[in-house]
């Protein structure tokens, strides 16, 4: 007679296993596949199913047997079960969340990406921590408003709003903001941005729409040695050190030389292209970005670069319609989440740059681009691993392609 499987809302001892993507670790009981939050590899807990789905479930530690040594007391009152699920590893020491990260982008490029243990061994790869500690980072908090009027963060999966005190990863002039004090009866949600360069705004959403509360309508941010003005919506890096340290790992892997030319591909509003110019002097940059805000703020704050070209496209349109055209030199590619796709990766192969630089916000995304290139011909020669978002299963990546020797 086949097992019984889990139901939502029982509880049940098992032992942790390895860590994987979205912030949980996988276990297993009689055969099923648990994910669990608020764990650690090799505790033993009670665990309190949340979901059930065809083939695994989901659940949270409520309960902690034997911990492991890397478990610390979540610094927030709200990273637990049930509450706020915009932390996802608050109990895990800090160092051991590097490491947890770290496993998370090795797995993915084994499974996904098709390389092996010993090339990554070779790599080195590891995830290194930014400055300025576990908390209180986040420059742009979105906070979801309930029924009552309260600003508040979400439950985990869910559109449940939690009200809390404060955000302790939020930067310290979004803390002191009176935004979870005050009642927001015609919002349904409200952003607040803390600048690199000392702004500090508030906007609510109503209808999907904003509406100004207080602070500048443009903010200005400084990275790579410039100062940037743009939207208090417009794409920014959270943490306040983000953009410097990628703008660091891009040109140290690449090594542009003076004359080379080189693309910006989901440039934005121009960070790398910015940072590329000043390395190849007056060499075109071609930067493509589909955000209209984006392209604004690339086309605005760039003005002194003549030499760099803003292409108001999508990367695959720019691609496959000959917007730009190779030969390239050096590319920088920084796509969206869900990865730049195996068209963009052979159409980028086919102009025949000499390295790219690959700037990923999702190991499994990465991956499986990574797979692509090296079904190509290239190898991953490279990579660097950023802690951008402490407390979280969030972690950045820097690969350096390059391809086959002699061509």
């Amino acid at each position: 007679m086949p097992e019984r499987g889990l139901a939502e809302a029982e509880r049940v001892e098992l032992t942790v296993d390895a860590v994987a993507p979205g912030g949980h670790c996988v276990a297993r009981v009689d055969g099923q596949v648990v994910f669990v939050r608020h764990a650690l590899p090799g505790e033993r807990v009670i665990a309190e199913v949340t979901e059930v789905h065809r083939g695994f479930v989901r659940a949270d530690a409520v309960t902690v047997l034997e911990a492991s040594p890397d478990r610390v007391e979540p610094p927030c009152p709200y990273a637990k079960p049930g509450a706020c699920g915009g932390c996802d590893l608050q109990h895990v020491a800090p160092e051991a969340q590097l490491a947890w990260k770290t496993a998370v982008v090795r797995e993915q490029l084994v499974r996904l990406g098709g390389l092996t243990d010993v090339e990554l061994d070779r790599l080195g790869v590891r995830v290194e921590a930014l400055p300025g500690g576990p908390l209180g980072w986040r420059s742009r908090v979105r906070y979801a408003v309930d029924a009552a009027n309260r600003a508040g963060l979400l439950k985990h999966r869910s559109h449940e709003v939690v009200p809390i005190d404060r955000c302790r990863i939020a930067h310290p002039a979004i803390q002191q903001l009176p935004v979870l004090t005050e009642s927001w009866p015609a919002a349904e949600a409200v952003e607040t941005v803390a600048s690199t360069g000392g702004d500090v705004t508030v906007r609510e959403i109503r209808d999907g729409e904003p509406t100004p509360v207080s602070g500048p309508t443009e903010v200005r941010e400084v990275a790579a040695g410039r100062d940037w003005t743009l939207p208090a919506s417009g794409f920014w890096q959270v943490h306040p050190a983000a953009a410097d340290t990628l703008c660091a790992a891009v040109l140290e892997l690449l090594d542009p030389q003076p004359g080379e030319t080189a693309w910006d591909l989901y440039g934005g509003a121009g960070l790398f292209a910015a940072a590329l110019a000043g390395r190849v002097g007056d060499a075109r940059i071609t930067l493509v970005e589909s955000s209209r805000d984006g392209v604004d703020a690339a086309r605005a704050n760039l003005v002194d670069r003549p030499r760099i070209e803003v292409v108001a496209a999508r990367v695959e349109t720019a691609l496959t319609r000959r917007r730009i055209t190779g030969p390239v030199d050096v590319v920088v590619l920084d796509p969206p989440r869900s990865g730049a796709g195996a068209q963009v990766v052979r159409d980028i192969v086919a102009a025949g740059p000499r390295a790219v630089a690959y700037v990923a916000c999702d190991p499994a995304a990465f991956a499986r681009d990574v797979r692509t290139f090296t079904e190509l011909g290239w190898r991953l020669a490279a990579l660097r691993g950023f802690d951008l978002f402490p407390m979280t299963q969030h972690v950045e990546q820097v690969g350096l392609l390059l391809p086959p020797a002699g061509r």
